[in-house]
């Protein structure tokens, strides 16, 4: 897998992390259980990022972290 390929799943994370903290403003029922599942989201695609950037070489362009 190209590291492209890695720095564009760890986006997609990103967007799926925000995503998760907008159902818990939604939810308050549920809100304390999405932040949680959404912070380990969003640590689980800087890991990605942060491996990237390590092992492979290759640094995420600027933006690209939080987008």
């Amino acid at each position: 897998m190209r590291s492209s390929a890695i720095l564009h799943e760890a986006q997609k994370l990103h967007l799926v992390s925000d995503r998760l903290d907008t159902l818990a403003d939604e939810h308050p029922v549920v809100s304390e259980a999405l932040l949680t599942i959404s912070a380990n989201v969003r640590h689980t695609a800087t890991l990605l990022q942060v491996l990237v950037a390590t092992k492979m070489g290759v640094l995420p362009e600027p933006g690209q972290a939080d987008a």
